[in-house]
């Protein structure tokens, strides 16, 4: 059973469902621990676009900010583990992430508009996540702290779909994206064993 009154945020086609939220709820110190790994590769991966393409000028504006907000969260992440006493280790990644990776084409010009509405997906993913652990924390303290965190999802998701406007048609953006958008859903339909934030 999905969690309805998410189903309308931008680009998702399936809402997260309430068996999600349930494992995720009684996992947070795992949940805690892979949101610093998510925060990390995404860092990652917008420095990786802005040393892929040095001469897209305004991509590599918006994605030197999102790369520093990035790692400011990174960084607020760790600390939170650290208030726990939650010790920083490796954590096997869901399938998630590198099923969506394995969809983005090779060739350019369409292995960077892939690469962009890839970073849309999963940021739009995460914003609504953290908005769900926002209101089903029951850590006051956490639960405020993601819902600090998701004007910020929210923005990068944004800004990864206004750059794949910027160097492509609409025309062919909003088709790729509705293949994306569908694989990421499908990706998500069956709960993986272990609790993540994309899992």
């Amino acid at each position: 059973m999905a969690v309805s009154a998410l189903s309308t945020i931008k680009f998702l086609k399936q809402p997260t469902s309430h068996a999600w939220v349930d494992r995720a709820i009684a996992h947070l110190d795992i949940i805690l621990l892979d949101h610093s790994h998510c925060e990390r590769k995404a860092a990652g991966v917008a420095l990786n676009l802005m040393f892929r393409y040095p001469s897209y000028e305004k991509l590599v504006r918006q994605l030197t900010a999102i790369a520093r907000e990035e790692l400011e969260h990174f960084e607020q992440v760790n600390q939170k583990l650290e208030e726990r006493n939650i010790p920083m280790g490796p954590l096997a990644a869901p399938p998630y992430g590198a099923g969506l990776n394995a969809h983005i084409r090779r060739n350019e010009p369409e292995r960077l508009l892939d690469t962009l509405l890839v970073s849309a997906l999963i940021e739009a993913r995460s914003h609504e996540r953290l908005g769900l652990l926002a209101d089903r924390c029951p850590d006051p303290d956490l639960a405020k702290f993601y819902r600090n965190l998701m004007a910020s999802e929210a923005r990068h998701y944004g800004i990864y779909w206004v750059l794949a406007t910027t160097y492509f048609d609409i025309t062919v953006v909003n088709p790729r994206l509705e293949e994306l958008s569908i694989l990421e859903s499908e990706l998500l339909a069956t709960l993986h064993p272990e609790p993540r934030i994309h899992s």
